[in-house]
Order: structure tokens, then sequence, then C-alpha cells
């Protein structure tokens, strides 16, 4: 049986992905066989997995950090919410239906099974399985039915470190509470700390968690720098801010920049998508919940989203729809992905997702969707890359063909609209430059010049690596790896103001 760890974190976006990255690209380097693991995760951005499945998109970053391809096995149980309350539960990959939270309990037992099993599964063939928690183990309301945190490490008996986001403020206090608030038998299990996002001096730092020690009796392993570098795949949506830029704007090759607003929709899916767009010099890429903010856009970019219809009713409440469509009938650049793509269609056809039945579309592309309970799953490779996860189909097209694979049209346009189903189109390099060349034409951006040799993946393979070297340079490494043999030993017990927890 190999060695594992489960890396949780005080907070959503608290660093538990990028600590997970890291360390299976620090393992890889090493030549360990590593594997990422999280048993469940909430999040509508995945990915299509080699073996047909869909996994949240962090376990797939983490396989290419191990030097892997994504798999279902890395990622079991995944929720996507569909509503405030709602949410598909997709179990090895595939969709089994939809689940309340107040419901979720009758499945817990069957989940915790599958989990179990796929985790023996991995640690039987790698020699490490690094597990990432999901949200914050001191979510004590949903310890019951806790299948990803302290569930997962007290059922797999896993050491655990947990990291803070120093970011966000109050960091110290974060950390104390998260084990103060864990039952013993749980907090037995905690080994010690990590401190993310720091900028300034770390001694001013230092005595703090010199306190944090004496008060947990448990080390710090380390305290990671801010980096202005790592912002590919945020899986998160915390980590999607309405008004925010995203990545890091460079200086154009040419003369001008060109402006894409990138709808934030409410239940945004694969919000990655535009940061292809992001990785090219010039192009500043902003999320955006106003119309106002349309006003100087040269592209305006909807994602992909769990629910079309509820977005597409918000976009109207929003005067959003009225200015894509205006922006459009002056000529400008409109790209659908997915989701986005079935609002800028006529008609929909939705009995499945938002049970609505016929609702009237934008009307900026001449097609037609209708929804399948059935969701398509689908990977491509040549000659270009993306993959597909949606339950709307186009039933009827009238409009032009955008590009195709094999005689089959894949995406769709109408002058300067487009659309697709396919994520991830725009991290194919060549197609992207193409595709930014024309919209800049079209803009009247003539002094906007293309990088000739932005190549996503490397970019986000150097992620990785700078990843890796900030754990090598500033985490206790050989302190973690030792983890890896068990729990901590006697560890005291912090006392809580929580009764009744066992």
């Amino acid at each position: 049986m190999s060695g594992a760890l489960l890396v949780a974190g005080t907070t959503s976006d608290a660093g538990k992905s990028i600590v997970v990255a890291g360390l299976c690209r620090l393992l890889a380097r090493r030549g360990i066989r590593v594997a990422p693991f999280k048993a469940q995760n909430m999040s509508n951005n995945s990915v299509v997995t080699v073996d047909g499945g869909e996994i949240g998109r962090a376990q797939a970053m983490q396989a290419r950090a191990a030097g892997l391809a994504p798999s279902v096995r890395f990622n079991p149980v995944l929720l996507k919410p569909g509503s405030d309350r709602t949410s598909q539960l997709v179990v090895r990959g595939r969709p089994v239906g939809n689940v309340a939270a107040a419901d979720y309990m009758a499945h817990r037992d069957r989940l915790a099974g599958v989990i179990a099993e796929d985790l023996a599964a991995l640690r039987a063939e790698f020699d490490v399985v690094l597990c990432e928690g999901a949200g914050s183990p001191a979510e004590i309301n949903l310890r019951a039915t806790d299948l990803a945190n302290m569930g997962l490490a007290r059922a797999a008996n896993l050491p655990v470190v947990v990291v803070g986001d120093i970011d966000r403020g109050g960091v110290l206090a974060h950390l104390f509470g998260t084990v103060a608030v864990l039952g013993p038998r749980d907090q037995a299990l905690v080994a010690g700390f990590i401190v993310n996002k720091f900028r300034g001096d770390p001694a001013l730092l230092a005595p703090g968690l010199d306190q944090l020690t004496a008060l947990t009796g448990r080390p710090t392993y380390g305290v990671l720098p801010y980096s202005e570098d790592l912002w590919l795949d945020a899986e998160d949506s915390v980590s999607v801010l309405a008004s925010a830029t995203v990545g890091r704007l460079r200086p154009p090759v040419g003369t001008q920049h060109l402006q894409v607003a990138a709808v934030r929709l409410p239940r945004i899916s694969n919000s990655t998508d535009v940061e292809a767009l992001a990785c090219e010099p010039g192009v500043r890429v902003r999320w955006v919940t106003d119309s106002a903010n349309l006003v100087d856009a040269d592209i305006v970019v909807i994602p992909g989203t769990k629910a079309t219809v509820a977005d597409l009713q918000w976009l109207r409440e929003r005067g959003l729809a009225e200015a894509i469509a205006a922006h459009a009938g002056r000529g400008g650049v409109v790209l659908g992905i997915c989701g986005g793509l079935q609002m800028l269609c006529r008609h929909i056809d939705d009995t499945v997702e938002s049970r609505r039945g016929a609702v009237t579309g934008l009307g900026l592309l001449d097609m037609d969707i209708g929804f399948s309970a059935t969701k398509t799953l689908r990977g491509w490779d040549e000659p270009l890359r993306g993959y597909e996860i949606h339950h709307g189909q186009v039933t009827r097209s009238a409009a032009e063909d955008w590009f195709a694979v094999n005689g089959s049209a894949q995406g769709y346009r109408r002058g300067a609209v487009f659309g697709t189903h396919w994520h991830g189109l725009l991290d194919n390099d060549r197609f992207r430059r193409d595709w930014l060349a024309a919209a800049a034409r079209t803009a009247g951006r003539h002094g906007f010049r293309v990088a000739p040799g932005i190549n996503v993946q490397a970019c986000r393979d150097a992620q990785l690596d700078r990843i890796a070297d900030l754990l090598a340079a500033h985490l206790d490494l050989e302190a973690v790896l030792a983890l890896l043999d068990g729990p901590p030993r006697n560890v005291p017990t912090v006392v809580s103001t929580v009764g009744g927890l066992p």
C-alpha cells in the first residue's frame, strides 16, 4: 500500500489544488509514481477524461503535473450545481441524476463505498496518492455526510495538512479555528499547516506562527509567497470575480490592445475557456456583469453554464441581452461557448435542465436547441483538440459552418457571431491566433498583432513548474513527505467550545 496524504483548506480557494499540483510535479520530478485524488468535488469546471467521463478541472491539472492523463479515478464523485439547492451528481464520470442538499445523506453510504474502492485501487498502483479536500473541514454542520475532508481522512487513516490563504486576512484564526472545532478523533489526524499567498517579510509573521504552534502543538510546514503567475486553471468560482481582469495583461506586440468582455454568468461552467485568450500579449480579458462594461469591448464571450435558461433570463434582467444584441448589430464580435452557444440560438426547448420547455433565445444565430436527457461527453484530438459536456443538442441550423471536423459542423457563425459546444477550442494555438487576428480586423483594431509563439499548454506546464519551485523553496518538503508513513503521533487535542463532536 502506498503512502497518502490529505491536503485540506480553511476555505474554498485557499490553495489546496495548487499545493497538490505542486507536490505532484515535485514527486514526478523525482521519479516517484504519484496520482492526485479528490473524493468529492463541487464544481462546474470539468473536463472529459481518457476513459470517457468527466472530472473536476483541478484534478486534470494535477494529473498533468504528475505526468498522467486525466481519469475518472482521480475524482470519483462530482457535484455540478444547477441551482442554489440542487446539483447534478456525477459518479465515476457519468451523471446519475440530480440531488438536493437535504437528500444527500441518502447517497452517502453508496458514494463512500465508491470512494474507498477507487482510493484503494490508486494506492495499490501508485507510490503516493495526494488527496485534496473540498471546501473546509471546519464545516461541522456537514460532518455527518462528509466524504472528502475528515470523513475521508478518518476512513483511510490519512494525515492531514491544512492550507490557509493569508491574502484573505485572519489566517491564524482560520488555522487555529479549523482544528479547534473538530472532534478529538479528527484532530488526531491533523499534522500541521501551510500558509499560502504571503506578501512581505516572513519575519513579521514568524511570531504568530510560533504562537500557533504553541496553541495547537502542530508546526507550520511552510509559508508560500504570493505569485501573480499562478492564475491558469482557476477551478473555483470564487476566483472568477466580476470586473476582474483574467491573468496578467502584457504589452501588445503591435500598437493596440484587444478588449475582451467575458460575461460572468451566475452558473458559469468551464470559465477557464477564456484563459487561452488572456495568455496572448495585448489581449485584456475582463469578467463583466453589467451592460456598461460592454461599451468598449471588441469581443464579447458568453461562456458555458450549468443553467442555460436561468442564466439567459439573468442576461435579460441585467440588460446584458440587449447590450450583446446591440454589440452584434454594430458588427461586433460575439463568441458563445456551450451554454453560451445555446443562448445565441433562436429557440431552446428545455424539458431536462430547467424544465421550462420552449424558450426564445437571443436569435443571433439561426439555430435551434433541444435538450436531451443523455449528456454528451466527448473528447476530440484531431485535427483540433477540445471536448464537449452538454445536454443541449443542435436540432436545426441554418448558420454557416465556422469549423468542421470529419465533415461535421462543430462551430457555427453568422457574420461576426460565433458559437460552438467545444470547450478548450481556444487552446489550439494556430486556430486561436487566426481567429483573434480576424476578430481584431473586424473590430477595427488594425494596430493589434497576434504574438507568433504563444503555446497555451506550455504556459500551463510553466505554471506547474513554478508551483513546484515555490514549494521546493518555501516548504519543509521532507517533513511533509514523512507524513506519508501515517498520521502524526501524540498531537494534542485543542480545547474547543463545541461539544459533542466524536
